[in-house]
């Protein structure tokens, strides 16, 4: 997480592990979720849809270009910096997140993510089949956003 360096990504400026925890020290965000800022508007246009969709999209060709996938991407996980601006959204919680090019046996969680919003080939994996999915299942779940946005 510390190597991602993009604006719509939560920051981790440091990490401390101890024999029982481990301590991240992120950027703090004030602005509560996108989802309850957009209920409060009440409706968004086509050009503000297209405002937030490009950032998302930008973050998540970074995050996948940095070999990262984030696997739970959903209204609840994109954040906003402060209280009052609507586009200076940050994708966070990245707890189910793992690498991209990792063989099938090396993820702990092969089938995650919050129903409504993973993508078809996480929940038809199996364990000894031969495809495998990939950064893809993030894309389907910002589709997913773009729906109810």
């Amino acid at each position: 997480m510390k190597h991602l360096d993009h604006a719509n990504v939560l920051k981790v400026y440091e990490v401390f592990e101890t024999k029982h925890s481990i301590y991240l020290v992120i950027e703090l965000l004030e602005g509560g979720e996108l989802i309850k800022r957009i209920k409060e508007k009440n409706k968004l246009s086509y050009k503000d849809i297209a405002k937030l969709m490009k950032c998302l999209l930008s973050a998540l060709d970074h995050i996948h270009s940095k070999g990262i996938m984030h696997r739970d991407l959903k209204p609840e996980n994109i954040l906003l910096r402060k209280k009052h601006d609507l586009f200076n959204i940050v994708i966070a919680d990245f707890g189910l997140a793992t690498e991209i090019k990792l063989p099938p046996a090396q993820i702990l969680f092969k089938r995650c993510g919050t129903p409504g919003f993973v993508a078809p080939e996480i929940l038809s994996y199996k364990e000894n089949q031969e495809t495998f999915y990939d950064e893809k299942c993030d894309i389907f779940s910002a589709g997913v956003i773009f729906y109810i946005l």
